[in-house]
């Protein structure tokens, strides 16, 4: 199942696809109010849903990221493909060398997260190396505590695509990376919400970034250092992971600073993030 948060008219719909580009609307508020939802009550609604003829078109609407306002902010792991961590430690090596064999989390702030379409802001008063991270992103369906490695899919509801969009310079001078990692229009997601039950468990996804429309990225989705099982069942074990979570798994190597020399973003510059089986994001660099 695909999960589409859509604008018509002003209003904001959460709606599911049931048949090529045919939406029907949901009865929930927000995404955040489907994830929240009873397991049990959810299913029913979506397959109730799923027995009705469309009522808006893709077409029609503007799709907004699946989960524009996230209950908190987004989960991220640092350097979770081995060669991203390796560009990365050699960008710099004070900055992103870690204590081997930990999992390295950070938040990101995501008051608005942008939708699969439109502008990244530069903030280039503050930025001088703007960069961008395509994730496969988890999203929990249900609250998540203490959870058993080989039970952590069942509280997997789906997947989406995450833009890690990323300000070098504040992200190694400030030490931490929540700084450079959350400003305004930093975490672009979408387009939708690809239910689990599409794909394997792990997804094993073809996943690339083209700037400009030269390949910078390309990798697929279960070379994860740290599995998806992994994150979940650790994180579990020390906080509340509440449903609606967002986890954005780790980009792989292409990134701007790994590259020789360094190629950061400019005004202009259009960054099309692709995961296959659950779409594309496409942003222009703005002031």
């Amino acid at each position: 199942m695909r999960l589409y948060t859509v604008e018509e008219l002003g209003k904001e719909w959460v709606c599911l696809e049931v048949s090529e580009g045919r939406l029907v609307k949901l009865p929930y508020g927000d995404m955040n109010a489907l994830l929240m939802d009873a397991p049990e009550r959810r299913d029913q609604v979506l397959k109730a849903a799923a027995e009705k003829p469309g009522e808006l078109t893709l077409e029609a609407v503007r799709v907004l990221a699946p989960i524009p306002r996230p209950r908190q902010d987004v989960i991220c792991l640092g350097m979770n493909y081995q060669a991203h961590k390796s560009e990365a430690e050699a960008f710099d090596p004070e900055a992103f060398t870690r204590q081997k064999g930990q999992a390295v989390y950070f938040s990101k702030r995501a008051t608005y997260c942008p939708g699969p379409v439109g502008v990244i802001p530069g903030h280039f008063d503050l930025v001088d190396s703007l960069d961008y991270e395509t994730e496969l992103a988890v999203v929990l369906g249900r609250d998540a505590k203490n959870v058993p490695l080989e039970g952590a899919f069942d509280y997997v509801f789906g997947y989406t695509i995450v833009n890690d969009v990323s300000a070098r310079n504040l992200q190694t001078g400030h030490k931490q990376w929540y700084f450079g990692k959350g400003l305004d229009g930093f975490t672009p997601m979408g387009p939708c919400i690809v239910t689990k039950d599409a794909f394997a468990q792990p997804p094993a996804l073809p996943l690339r970034t083209w700037v400009n429309g030269e390949l910078r990225q390309e990798a697929v989705t279960d070379q994860l250092i740290f599995s998806i099982p992994h994150i979940i069942h650790e994180l579990s074990q020390a906080m509340t992971l509440q449903a609606g979570t967002v986890i954005a798994t780790g980009t792989p190597a292409g990134v701007g600073m790994g590259l020789e020399p360094p190629q950061f973003l400019k005004k202009g510059d259009v960054v099309r993030c692709q995961i296959e089986g659950i779409g594309e994001l496409e942003h222009r660099v703005e002031d």
